[in-house]
């Protein structure tokens, strides 16, 4: 028969003899008895640098310098890996004696991969005080042993932990976690560059040191040499530790930043390669990588490529949006690389036209004027930044050679803009980036600007590789209607007596828009109400794991929301951030004696909640409105739980990546980039209670979806091309129902050999011992264990998030009862188990959230704790329950006539206005 579950030394003799004979690596040998290993070593080192010509007195320099960053425990092993790094890449500088020149000893040699010595060990035992300097693993922890150890020149910069195909990939990246830990072996990973776990499987994951978990990536090339090896495992090897791809990987797409390191994703690796090689023969370009694929660090790489490889080039980086200018700007100070950010269009010429700074970014809109209602911060800005590139002085030109990057260039380079640019620099190079799919109408002219498409990574791709999120959509609709047109005429006709037909006419089509009717105080407040529901019963929003954002069609909807949003139980924990800045202006001029105009009511709900935020008098808080936007993003970001709801009109729908957000409600008319870009803000990877982002649309921006989603070639998605969509959202409930069954029929398998009648005894002793208190059977049933908690919580999250709509989704009354059974069932079983095998297990974050969704929906009960119409209680009520809301009123609101009239008024208001 053929061979099924190969045994982890089986893939490991096989993995060695492809690293020898394959790519050309010399064996060392299994190093599990051989004393003193450690991640330098000195004799190959040494004998490495005599062949590249180093006297021995400056080698043994050298190797102090390398030694003493690698084993400094007084530092943190990222501070010890980043001066590690440094000597690496830059080289060790060193004087040969007093009074010399400073020479550089190169530790690797970078212009010629194959001039070094790459090496190979297995079962690379470190044990207390093996490693050099001082540094020592822990005497506690014992002696850990890494299965493969990657050495070029003597010094380890890769590892690799090895599973047998049966056993996930998870447990080998796990194991370099550990073994980074104080406890263990944490100074063996000074050098380490490239860290890695593998089975026949799954194929390799890699990060690099102190990389969590959910962040660890899978290598995916289509192409190439090894692309038809038929090994999962094997092909992603020779991809990725080929010599001279090894060296490359550590040279170019390693990054410090702001305290994490980081390595390059598949997609980044082959876009900055791509454009390395227009650059090259002098042309431009467009890479488009979809939202949340890295982009910004893609910018870093190629930027340091450029200014390296490139005499006299400078990179000037253009945006539109100041939280694209101000993200720029962090990821590039993070990484060390000094960057100017030009103050005016006059700054920007004499910063070009001067040699001093070699890295520029410019935003386009900085020039503009006050941003207008609705947070554009377009027309304005760059009418007034193309007129200052145009106010040159005689004789002008840029200094170097100018390399221009133009972020999210499907929006921000103009026909004017490009022209004014091409005046200024006529001999610089453009490329564009982009996060979403060109337009049809765009195409010609962004091809005719830049040039044609370096590289593409789009959505499904990403979703597929685990790069982003799936997205799953959903549509609300609100009904609403006119009760008494005859009133509203009446009230025009009585408050525009004064006015001639002309005037009349226009005021009656500004208030008589869809925007104004849709904008009304109940229909806003039916919104508020389901959100709150959703923060009640949604996983993440009711754990405080994740959070959501609203996108308002204006500015003045957004304080409307934030008022309503102020009398719930997210008061304190919501908060508006647009593009508007309360000063004393805006209240001036606005009194009409008539009541309170938008611009004022604005005002006075910014002025009141940036004095809640700050907890001081409104007149101080008002000043504070840059700090408060700072201080709002940063909390979304790192306490979800403490700001729940961000409410936007514009601002933050691009260039704002904010893990936890994992609902976007958008109740604003979008279409093409802004759409897209809008629901990529939830796309970003957050663990594993995070399996998808959620749209929630109340603006009818999606043509309904029937089964799995076709491709878009009309409605929102009308002017995108066809192929660039692809595989962008799914059926919510269809995708759902999958997941359930997978899920159910996962857990039910597990248990299938379980012994009848199924009861807790025999539960005990499928996943614990069939002898009571047997340690060796119960240690030999951990791994059947652990899948029960698995399964289980895969079957407890799948069933949260379809819980209320499984007969939607397609289940029959009776199918519905049997689910809920087996939730109910298989949980209680699952702590059972964990109570009686004395297991702790590292439960799911959202798990305690789940557990309140199964007892919400199977004890109708608790429904009726949560009614007492307190924080809009009675909405939410008459929302779940329709017309059986009257029954579950409180017996002594139940006997009063009129507030069961009252309740029956406001139930036909919510049959017509609250459909889903």
């Amino acid at each position: 028969m053929p061979s099924v579950g190969q045994i982890e030394k089986k893939t490991q003799e096989r993995v060695l003899a492809l690293l020898s004979r394959r790519l050309g690596y010399t064996y060392l040998g299994d190093w599990i008895d051989r004393p003193a290993n450690s991640n330098i070593e000195p004799e190959r080192l040494k004998a490495w640098l005599a062949g590249q010509g180093v006297r021995g007195t400056l080698a043994a320099r050298a190797l102090f310098e390398l030694q003493k960053a690698a084993f400094d425990t007084s530092s943190s092993l990222y501070d010890r890996n980043h001066a590690v790094y440094r000597l690496l890449r830059y080289g060790v500088k060193l004087r040969p004696e007093v009074g010399a020149n400073t020479v550089t000893v190169w530790l690797v040699n970078w212009a010629d991969a194959l001039a070094n010595d790459f090496a190979v060990a297995e079962e690379v035992t470190v044990r207390s005080g093996d490693l050099a300097g001082g540094a020592k693993a822990s005497t506690k922890a014992g002696a850990k042993r890494p299965d493969v150890v990657l050495y070029v020149n003597g010094i380890a910069l890769g590892v690799l932990e090895l599973k047998r195909s049966t056993v996930s990939v998870s447990e080998g990246i796990r194991q370099n976690l550990d073994n980074q830990k104080k406890e263990f072996i944490e100074p063996f990973f000074s050098t380490m560059q490239w860290v890695m776990a593998g089975n026949d499987t799954e194929g390799m994951r890699y990060a690099t040191i102190e990389t969590p978990e959910k962040y660890w990536l899978s290598w995916v090339e289509e192409t190439g040499e090894f692309a038809d090896e038929p090994n999962l495992l094997d092909r992603n090897l020779l991809q990725l530790c080929a010599k001279r791809r090894f060296l490359q990987l550590i040279h170019d797409f390693i990054v410090f930043d702001a305290g994490i390191k980081k390595v390059c994703r598949q997609n980044q690796y082959f876009g900055v390669v791509a454009a390395q090689a227009f650059i090259r023969r002098r042309e431009g370009g467009i890479i488009w990588h979809t939202q949340g694929s890295g982009k910004s660090l893609t910018m870093v790489w190629l930027a340091k490529w450029i200014r390296e490889n490139r005499p006299g080039a400078r990179v000037l980086i253009i945006t539109d949006r100041t939280e694209l200018d101000e993200q720029i700007e962090k990821v590039f100070l993070g990484v060390s690389e000094t960057i100017y950010r030009t103050k005016s269009g006059a700054d920007l010429i004499a910063t070009l036209g001067q040699a001093d700074e070699s890295l520029i970014c410019t935003l386009v809109h900085k020039f503009g004027g006050k941003d207008d209602d609705d947070g554009a911060e377009g027309t304005a800005g760059t009418k007034a930044f193309v007129e200052a590139l145009r106010r040159v002085p005689p004789g002008w030109k840029a200094k170097g050679d100018l390399h221009v990057f133009v972020d999210e260039c499907h929006r921000t380079q103009s026909g004017d803009l490009h022209q004014a640019m091409k005046a200024l620099l006529p001999s610089a190079l453009f490329v564009g980036f982009t996060g979403t799919p060109l337009l049809k109408a765009d195409k010609a002219r962004s091809i005719e600007v830049f040039g044609r498409y370096i590289h593409t990574y789009k959505f499904d791709q990403a979703v597929r590789e685990g790069v982003v999120l799936d997205l799953r959509y959903e549509a609300r609709d609100i009904e609403q209607r006119i009760t008494s047109p005859k009133r509203v005429d009446d009230w025009f006709e009585s408050n525009t007596k004064g006015l001639n037909d002309l005037a009349r006419a226009q005021l009656k089509q500004k208030w008589g828009t869809m925007q104004r009717v849709l904008s009304s105080q109940s229909r806003l407040s039916m919104i508020v109400a389901d959100i709150l529901l959703d923060m009640s019963t949604r996983p993440r929003l009711m754990d405080g794991h994740g959070n959501a954002m609203l996108v308002a069609g204006s500015i003045y909807e957004a304080c409307k929301f934030y008022e309503l949003f102020a009398g719930t139980p997210l008061q304190g924990k919501c908060a508006i951030v647009t593009s508007y800045m309360p000063t004393t202006a805006d209240a001036k001029g606005e009194a009409t004696g008539e009541g309170e105009t938008d611009s004022l009511r604005k005002y006075q709900v910014y002025r009141q909640m940036l004095a809640d935020w700050f907890n001081e008098p409104e007149d101080v808080a008002t000043r504070k409105a840059e700090l408060f936007e700072k201080q709002a993003k940063k909390r979304f970001i790192e306490q979800p739980g403490q700001l729940k709801l961000l409410i936007v009109v514009d601002k933050l729908l691009t260039g704002f990546d904010a893990p936890p957000a994992t609902y976007l409600y958008i109740d604003r008319k979008m279409q093409d980039h802004g759409l897209f870009q809008a629901i990529c803000r939830v796309n970003r990877l957050d663990g594993e209670d995070k399996p998808y982002g959620y749209i929630i649309d109340y603006k009818d921006l999606f043509k309904p979806l029937e089964g799995a989603v076709r491709d878009y070639t009309s409605g929102a998605f009308d002017t995108f091309d066809q192929e660039d969509v692809k595989g962008l959202l799914k059926d919510r409930l269809a995708s759902g129902r999958q997941d359930l069954e997978e899920a159910r029929e996962a857990i039910k398998a597990l248990c299938e050999p379980v012994q009848q009648a199924r009861d807790s005894v025999a539960y005990m002793r499928f996943f614990c011992a069939a002898e009571s208190g047997n340690a060796e059977q119960l240690k030999a049933n951990e791994p059947r264990r652990l899948k029960l908690y698995k399964y289980a919580a895969a079957l407890l999250r799948t069933y949260a998030a379809l819980a209320s709509e499984l007969e939607a989704a397609g289940y029959t009354p009776a199918e519905i009862q049997t689910i809920k059974t087996e939730v109910e069932h298989f949980s209680k079983v699952r702590d059972e188990v964990r109570l009686a095998s004395g297991d702790c297990i590292d439960l799911k974050a959202f798990e305690p959230a789940m557990r309140f969704l199964i007892d919400t929906y199977i004890r109708a009960d608790e429904s009726e704790k949560i009614s007492a119409f307190d924080d809009l209680s009675l909405i939410q009520l008459i929302v779940d329950r329709g017309a059986a809301a009257v029954d579950s009123l409180p017996a002594a609101i139940r006997k009063n006539q009129t507030a069961v009239a009252e309740t029956n008024k406001m139930l036909e208001l919510a049959k017509n206005q609250h459909e889903y």
